[in-house]
C-alpha cells in the first residue's frame, strides 16, 4: 500500500513536472515565433527604406520572393512538382502583406515541409532503384544536368522518370571518373543513419566497380537528407529572408543568429586554411572568391569551381555534394601544415564529367602573402633590341587598421607598391605590367591612392548614395611615382576596388587596359547592420539574438561617369579566353542592380592610348593567329561554346569514352608539344619588400603549392607529374601581355605624347 501511495505521488509529481515543462517549451516556442514575426517586419521595413534601391515592398517583390525561396530550396528543379506550385501560388501576391504587415512567417515552414516530403520520396526511389536498376547505358538518350531552367516534374509520376533519370547520369558519371576518384570512405555508417548499406558481407576492397559506385552515389544522398533534417525553424526562416534581400540585389543578405556566428567563424577560420571563400549553390560548395593563401597559389582553383569531396592525408575522399556548408568548411580547414585533397568540378569544364584532385597544404594566411610583389624580366623584342619590363603582382587592396608601432609606418598597398616602383625605376625598366587578375577587392581608400601614383591628381571614384546625392573620392597627391608605360592586367574575377583603379587609369587614359572581356562588375557597397538595436529602439521582443542584415547602401562610379556595376570594366585590348564564356560575375547573378552613369567629374586626360590603340590592336592580332597556346585556347573556347549550346549530355558510354578519350589525347598531345618547345632566354628577377631597399637583383625562384607538395609526400598526382616531365606552365594572358608592352614601349619612343588639358 505504502508502495502504491509513493507510486501515485511520484506519478502526480512527474505529470506536474513534463507539464510545467510543456507550458514552458510552448511558451518558448511561442516567444520565438514572436521574435521571427518581429525579425520579419524589421527586415522589410529595412529593405524598403534602407537599401540603394528604394524599392517598395510590393506585389511585384512578393512574386520575385516566392520564386526565389522556391528556387533556394529547389534550385535545379528536381524536387517540387508543379502542382506544388500551383498551391503556393496564393502566395504570389500576398507575401509583401504578410511579411511587413503581419509578421507572418508560415510559408516558409509550410513551403520547407513539403520540400523535405519531395527529398523523402526521392530518396526513397534512389534507394529501390540502385537495388533493382541494371544502369546499361548503350542507348542514344541523353540528360540535361542544369535543370534550372527546364520545367519542374507534373506529378509523382514525372518525377520518378526524372528521378531514375538524374540516377542514371550520375551513376555513369562515376564510371566515368578516374579510378582514385571512385574511392570510398572506409568509415562505417551509423546505426542512425537512414540510408541501407548495399553490402555488410564484403569488405571495401573486394566490392565490385558496380558495388563502390552505388556506395558512392549514396553519400550525397545522404548528405542531402541529414542536411535537411539539420535544419532548424530558425535557419529555414533564414533562407526566407535571404530570399526576399536577394530580390532586392544579390549582395543583400540575413544573416540569423545561428549564422550570425557560425558563418563569419567558419569562413574566417576558412581563410587559414586554404584561402578561400565558400558559398552554397544548387547542392555544391562552390568557390566564391580566392584570397592570397595555398588555393590561389596552386593555380588550379577559380572562382565559380564546385567542390564535389573532400579527403584528408591519407584518407579516402568524403563526398561533400548536398553537405550544409559549415559541415564542408569543417572538413576543409584544419591545422597548419596539414594536408587536404579538394575534388573539384571546374567552372569551365567542356565535359561534365571532369574532376580535378588538388593537393593543398594548410596554412595561415601570412601578411606577406598579402604584400605586392615584382619581377623584372628582360627580353628583346623582334629585332633583338633588349628590353626591361617589370610586373607587380596585386592580390588585395590591402591597409593596416589602427595606428602603426611608434616609429614604424603604415602598412598599406600604397606604401609597398611606391616602395617596388622606386626599385623599378632604380632598375631602369621601359615598362610595368600591374597584375590584378587575382585581386578581389578592398580597401577602397588604397585603391585611390594608388591610383594616385600614376597620375598627378583628380577624382578617381564617385559614389551615389540612396538619395542620389553623389560624392568624389580623388587623389589629392601630386607626386607621381611611376610616369611611363603601363599596362593594367584584368580578368573576370578583378572586381570591386580593382576595378575602381582599372577604371580610372582607363578614363585618364593613363593605362592599357588588357584582359577577359570585362571584369567581374560588382560596384556596389554594403554595410553589415546588427538588429537587435533597431529592435531595442522600437520596443520589439526578442527571445534570442536577432542577427544582422547585409544590405547594399552605395553605388559606384567611375572618374568617367561609367558605373563598374554589372558591365565592369571593359579593357581596350581583349584576350580570348574560356572564362569569358562561362557563367562568372555579376551579370550571371539574379537581379543585379542596373548599369548607368552620372555625370564624368573634371580631370586632365593623358593621351597615352588612343594614339597606339589600332597599332597595338593590329599587332596583337597577328600574334594571336599563329601564338600555339592560344591556338589551344581558342579551341577550348569552341568545345565549351558546344556544352553551352547543347546542354545535354549523352547517356552512352561508348561515346562518353571515346568523348573522354579525345580530351585525353588533345591533353597528352599540348603536353608534349609544350616540352619541345625552345626555353625562353628571359630572365627573371625577383623584387620584394625584404629585397627592395637592397643593390642589384635576385634571379626569381618559383614557389608554388606544387614546390610545396614535393615536400610532403603523397601530395598531388598533377602537380607531381609536372614536375617529373618539367611541362613549363604557361600563362598565355601575361605572354601577349609583355609583347604588347614591348609595342607599346616602342611607339610612345616614336611619338612620345605629352599629358592633354582636355577634360
Amino acid at each position: 500500500m505504502k508502495l502504491f501511495k509513493y507510486l501515485l505521488v511520484f506519478n502526480l509529481a512527474f505529470a506536474l513536472v513534463v507539464g510545467r515543462a510543456a507550458e514552458v517549451s510552448a511558451a518558448a516556442k511561442a516567444a520565438n515565433n514572436e521574435t521571427e514575426s518581429n525579425i520579419a517586419q524589421l527586415i522589410s521595413k529595412l529593405l524598403e527604406r534602407s537599401h540603394y534601391s528604394q524599392r517598395e515592398f510590393n506585389d511585384e517583390v512578393s512574386s520575385k520572393f516566392l520564386d526565389r525561396y522556391i528556387d533556394a530550396l529547389d534550385q535545379q528543379h528536381l524536387h517540387l512538382f508543379q502542382s506544388d506550385l500551383a498551391e503556393f501560388e496564393v502566395y504570389r501576391t500576398k507575401l509583401d502583406d504578410l511579411t511587413s504587415k503581419m509578421g507572418d512567417t508560415k510559408p516558409a515552414h509550410l513551403i520547407f515541409a513539403r520540400m523535405m516530403e519531395r527529398v523523402a520520396q526521392r530518396i526513397s526511389y534512389v534507394n529501390e532503384l540502385l537495388k533493382t536498376e541494371k544502369f546499361e547505358f548503350t542507348g542514344n538518350d541523353r540528360y540535361t544536368p542544369n535543370r534550372h531552367e527546364l520545367p519542374r516534374p507534373k506529378n509523382l509520376e514525372e518525377a520518378h522518370q526524372l528521378w531514375r533519370q538524374h540516377l542514371r547520369f550520375e551513376f555513369l558519371q562515376e564510371k566515368l571518373s578516374p579510378a582514385d576518384t571512385n574511392k570510398v570512405r572506409t568509415a562505417k555508417l551509423k546505426s542512425t543513419d537512414s540510408i541501407p548499406k548495399i553490402t555488410t558481407a564484403k569488405s571495401t576492397n573486394t566490392l565490385t566497380e558496380t558495388e563502390k559506385i552505388i556506395q558512392k552515389i549514396r553519400k550525397p544522398y545522404a548528405n542531402l537528407e541529414r542536411a535537411l533534417k539539420d535544419l532548424s525553424d530558425d535557419e529555414v526562416f533564414e533562407i526566407y529572408m535571404t530570399a526576399l534581400a536577394h530580390v532586392y540585389d544579390p549582395h543583400s543578405d540575413y544573416m540569423g543568429h545561428s549564422q550570425k556566428e557560425n558563418f563569419d567563424i567558419s569562413m574566417r577560420l576558412s581563410l587559414f586554411g586554404i584561402g578561400a571563400l565558400l558559398e552554397s549553390d544548387e547542392g555544391y560548395c562552390k568557390i566564391k572568391e580566392l584570397m592570397v593563401g595555398p588555393a590561389m597559389k596552386s593555380k588550379k582553383i577559380k572562382p565559380g569551381d564546385r567542390i564535389v569531396a573532400v579527403a584528408q592525408k591519407d584518407k579516402d575522399a568524403m563526398d561533400v555534394v548536398g553537405m550544409r556548408l559549415n559541415k564542408v568548411v569543417e572538413q576543409i580547414r584544419g591545422p597548419k601544415g596539414t594536408e587536404v585533397r579538394l575534388t573539384i568540378w571546374p567552372a569551365d569544364a567542356a565535359d561534365s564529367s571532369e574532376r580535378r584532385e588538388v593537393t593543398l597544404i594548410r596554412d595561415v594566411i601570412k601578411l606577406e602573402d598579402q604584400e605586392a610583389k615584382a619581377k623584372v624580366i628582360e627580353l628583346t623584342d623582334k629585332k633583338g633590341a633588349s628590353n626591361r619590363i617589370g610586373v607587380i603582382d596585386l592580390p588585395s587592396f590591402y591597409a593596416e587598421m589602427g595606428r602603426p608601432k611608434s616609429g614604424a609606418e603604415r602598412k598599406s598597398t600604397t606604401v609597398d607598391v611606391a616602395k617596388l616602383l622606386k626599385k623599378l625605376n632604380q632598375e631602369k625598366i621601359d615598362g610595368i605590367i600591374l597584375d590584378l587578375r587575382r585581386n578581389g577587392g578592398g580597401s577602397l581608400e588604397e585603391a585611390i591612392n594608388l591610383t594616385g601614383l600614376f597620375i598627378t591628381n583628380g577624382p578617381v571614384v564617385q559614389t551615389k548614395d540612396p538619395g542620389g546625392d553623389i560624392s568624389i573620392d580623388s587623389d589629392t597627391d601630386k607626386t607621381i611615382a611611376y610616369k611611363g608605360p603601363l599596362i593594367v592586367l584584368t580578368s573576370r574575377f578583378s572586381a570591386s576596388a580593382s576595378e575602381i583603379l582599372a577604371g580610372a587609369l582607363q578614363d585618364y587614359e593613363r593605362a592599357l587596359i588588357v584582359g577577359d572581356n570585362s571584369t567581374y562588375g560588382k560596384g556596389t557597397v554594403q554595410s553589415l547592420q546588427d538588429l537587435e538595436p533597431f529592435m531595442e529602439q522600437a520596443k520589439m521582443s526578442r527571445s534570442y539574438d536577432p542577427g544582422a542584415l547585409k544590405l547594399t547602401i552605395r553605388k559606384f562610379y567611375r572618374a568617367g561617369g561609367s558605373s563598374t556595376q554589372l558591365r565592369g570594366v571593359i579593357p581596350d585590348l581583349k584576350l580570348p579566353s574560356v572564362i569569358n564564356y562561362a557563367e562568372v560575375g555579376e551579370a550571371s547573378m539574379e537581379y543585379p542592380l542596373p548599369w548607368d552613369v552620372v555625370s564624368s567629374a573634371t580631370f586632365q586626360r593623358w593621351n597615352s592610348v588612343k594614339p597606339f590603340l589600332a597599332d597595338l590592336r593590329k599587332r596583337s592580332d597577328r600574334r594571336l593567329v599563329s601564338d600555339k597556346e592560344y591556338a589551344y585556347i581558342r579551341e577550348d573556347i569552341e568545345l565549351f561554346k558546344k556544352v553551352l549550346a547543347d546542354k545535354s549530355v549523352s547517356m552512352n558510354e561508348e561515346t562518353r569514352r571515346k568523348e573522354k578519350k579525345e580530351t585525353e589525347e588533345r591533353a597528352e598531345f599540348r603536353k608534349k608539344e609544350r616540352k619541345s618547345r625552345k626555353k625562353s632566354d628571359q630572365k627573371i628577377f625577383e623584387v620584394t619588400l625584404k629585397n627592395a631597399d637592397q643593390p642589384g637583383l635576385q634571379i626569381y625562384v618559383p614557389k608554388t603549392n606544387e614546390l610545396a607538395a614535393v615536400e610532403h609526400p603523397a601530395d598531388d598526382a598533377d602537380a607531381e607529374e609536372a614536375l617529373e616531365d618539367k611541362v613549363p606552365v604557361v600563362d598565355a594572358p601575361l605572354e601577349e601581355s609583355k609583347s604588347i608592352l614591348l609595342d607599346y614601349i616602342s611607339l610612345m619612343a616614336r611619338r612620345n605624347p605629352t599629358v592633354s588639358k582636355a577634360e
